[in-house]
């Protein structure tokens, strides 16, 4: 029997698994005698047949020899029987759209799912490619158009009864109604004052729905969530990997409800919507890590915008070498903490991994026979090995008063959690004069300027000659993803761009992003550090002393060996880590 003859006699079937070991075994992905023993096994079993072999860790005997895991082998089948393959990805579905289509009981009945819906076509996900007898009548109850979609049935059953449960969450949110109006929340809303309300924050419809914005934004490693309110709805943002991805549209009153009920459990004012303000919240994921959001809220035309930091403490127990550390540097930056005193400074910009560096090596400073204290504004994550002090404006404590404090409480080591201004960096500079380890974090492009930018400030230079152990700038790029990067050339004119003005050897090959459902899409997972050294020596001190310009200071570290940031990168891209793009798009060029 041909194949298409064998699709055919299939039609109005549940698939088996007989169906699909044959084709495997067929297409030389499966032994035979593999292929047997499982069927004998799992006869009359009612688990559906991609399950039960994703389940058996099978590898494919085709090189490259990919594990046959339930995605796999959906998108097998689906090219096989001539069907469209759909990778169900939850933070793209329309999910208040989706669950008007057919009732939950239908589609679990069905094994179907609605994955999208547009002008005059529904895209409907199913897990029974040959049960296609309901289309013709789903077409006429609905007047759409039906374009049929192959999915994995471990999606359709995980995603299915949380699509409906989140839909009606937010429909019943939408609905549900109090009489208090607090405040005005939105600019443009005005003369509509009198008919605006507001949900209840403890409703359990909105605590199921932040519940589902913190799960899935851990399950897809989001560093950040923004809920951003818009004239008639709310966008729901979150960072993946530095890139910001729209991820949902809501309600402009289910929005404020969510805003309201996570400001409640970072014990926030929620009456006031006029300033910004900030708070925490400890909660714990699925795997039960414990994981730590900083929040900070700020008044906009539409409303109040809510932005969550996510820190995940599994970052601290990271050695350096995880970090993006090379042994060099890694000896290096050991050597300057391992100071007994002296200032050691952190540069670069917002989000570039400053307080990760810091907070794993005061982890590892940390030890019993040990003082660490700390003043930050605010507190990035708690730590119990460190004393930890916040700077609280609103009563006068700043960061020069939080170090005078510290200074009496007999500490060994402190850290800064930024210098912002003179009095600050004076503070630092004296308590690193009378004998403490001082690491703290400063805004700058690289690391000489930070020498410069300190000078401005008006310390004078025989102080910092006196106590600076050395400054490190970083930036953060994005790794290429393990499943789906690619071998590439380097094209003479790109290697030049990165590497200009110095002489570094072009790599022969290099890795090249090319996306999968692994990295969604981007061609990039996870991000590694990208750093520039800079240890303070005696003839940099002399350099100092005269009031040298940055492009000295620069050319003098280079010389004695300091590597800049994008030099860095391009180890990385030669290391096949990154890609050129990417370093080009974080570091400052070269001199």
């Amino acid at each position: 029997m041909s194949k298409e003859d064998f699709i055919a006699a299939q039609r109005g079937q549940k698939l088996t698994l007989e169906f699909v070991l044959r084709w495997l075994v067929r297409d030389d992905i499966v032994a035979a005698d593999e292929a047997e023993r499982l069927l004998k096994n799992h006869k009359g079993d009612r688990i559906h047949p991609l399950v039960v072999l994703g389940e058996q860790k099978w590898r494919s005997l085709l090189p490259p020899n990919k594990l046959l895991t339930v995605e796999f082998l959906t998108e097998w089948l689906a090219a096989h029987i001539g069907m469209p393959y759909f990778h169900i990805d939850p933070l793209q579905l329309n999910f208040a759209g989706i669950a008007h289509v057919v009732s939950k009981s239908y589609a679990e009945r069905l094994k179907i799912m609605p994955v999208k819906v547009s002008a005059g076509e529904v895209t409907i996900a199913t897990a029974e490619p040959f049960i296609t007898d309901w289309v013709a009548e789903l077409e006429r109850a609905l007047n759409l158009k039906i374009r049929l979609v192959l999915a994995s049935p471990h999606d359709i059953s995980h995603y299915l009864p949380e699509i409906y449960s989140l839909a009606n969450s937010v429909q019943l949110a939408s609905m549900a109604k109090t009489g208090q109006v607090i405040g005005v929340q939105n600019f443009e809303q005005l003369v509509e004052l009198g008919k605006s309300k507001n949900l209840d924050a403890n409703e359990q419809h909105v605590v199921t729905l932040v519940d589902w914005l913190f799960k899935y934004a851990f399950e897809q490693r989001a560093s950040d969530i923004h809920l951003e309110p818009r004239r008639d709805i709310g966008i729901v943002r979150f960072r993946i990997d530095g890139v910001l991805h729209q991820v949902y549209q809501l309600p402009s009153s289910v929005t404020n409800a969510i805003t309201n009920r996570i400001k409640l459990l970072g014990r926030m004012d929620m009456v006031e919507k006029r300033r910004p303000q900030d708070g925490r919240i400890k909660t714990v994921s699925n795997e039960g890590d414990e994981i730590e959001l900083r929040l900070s809220t700020m008044p906009t035309a539409f409303g109040e915008k809510l932005v969550m930091r996510i820190f995940d403490p599994e970052i601290l127990v990271k050695n350096f070498a995880d970090l993006g550390f090379t042994r060099e540097q890694t000896m290096l930056w050991n050597g300057w903490t391992s100071q007994p005193d002296g200032i050691i400074l952190v540069t670069g910009p917002t989000g570039s991994g400053k307080t990760t560096t810091l907070y794993s090596t005061l982890k590892q400073l940390a030890t019993p026979e040990v003082n660490v204290c700390t003043v930050e504004d605010p507190i990035e994550m708690i730590e119990p090995a460190f004393n930890q002090m916040q700077v609280q404006h609103n009563i006068g404590l700043n960061f020069a008063d939080g170090i005078r404090t510290l200074l009496r409480q007999d500490p060994d080591i402190i850290m800064v959690g930024e210098i912002r201004d003179r009095e600050t960096a004076e503070m630092a500079i004296q308590a690193a004069l009378t004998g403490h380890l001082v690491l703290s974090s400063l805004h700058t492009n690289d690391a000489p300027s930070a020498i410069t930018r300190l000078l401005e400030l008006g310390i004078p230079a025989y102080l910092l000659n006196a106590t600076l152990l050395g400054v490190m700038a970083q930036r953060l790029a994005r790794t290429l993803c393990p499943h789906c990067k690619s071998r590439a050339d380097i094209d003479e004119e790109t290697w030049h761009g990165l590497v200009s003005p110095w002489k570094a050897a072009k790599p022969a090959r290099v890795n090249a992003a090319t996306g999968c459902l692994e990295c969604r899409m981007t061609g990039y997972r996870g991000r590694t550090g990208i750093y520039e050294m800079l240890p303070f020596s005696s003839a940099m001190k002399k350099l100092v002393i005269k009031d040298a310009e940055i492009a000295e200071i620069r050319a003098l570290a280079q010389r004695e060996g300091m590597k800049p940031l994008r030099l860095g990168g391009a180890e990385k891209v030669a290391a096949g880590l990154t890609t050129a793009e990417e370093i080009i798009k974080i570091t400052p060029p070269l001199d």
